[in-house]
């Protein structure tokens, strides 16, 4: 049996793995970043490499499945410490309160029907060439 395949057999089965796969690709992505000045967040960076080796099928999706969906069942968790910042600002709570929260929904709303046309266009072009 291979290394390769006795590393990603086991990947497949443990979940602390895999969570440690997707902590290994943000250390790496925060390292270029910091390494290379680029001027973008290291999770960003961290996920493009994740992202070129899914598309070079040098690594399955289902070897990470369970170690990312943990992490979105326990997304919240991440978001406490920023929520109890907030509540330190009383500024917050007025109107630069009402102009952010404003802000926030704009913008959500914006990337979620940019993202829903893109797909729907990208859907249409499939099945027009397929």
């Amino acid at each position: 049996m291979s290394t390769h395949y006795a590393v990603s057999k086991r990947l497949h089965r443990s979940t602390a793995l895999q969570i440690g796969a997707v902590l290994v690709f943000w250390g790496l992505g925060t390292a270029l970043a910091v390494a290379s000045g680029v001027p973008l967040p290291g999770g960003i960076l961290g996920l493009a490499l994740l992202l070129a080796l899914l598309l070079s099928r040098r690594l399955s999706a289902l070897s990470l499945r369970r170690g990312t969906s943990w992490f979105l069942a326990e997304m919240l968790l991440f978001f406490v410490p920023a929520v109890l910042a907030v509540l330190g600002h009383r500024e917050f709570f007025g109107l630069i309160g009402l102009k952010i929260l404003a802000v926030i929904l704009v913008s959500t709303i914006s990337v979620m029907v940019s993202t829903a046309l893109a797909v729907e266009g990208c859907s249409r072009w499939m099945s027009r060439h397929a």
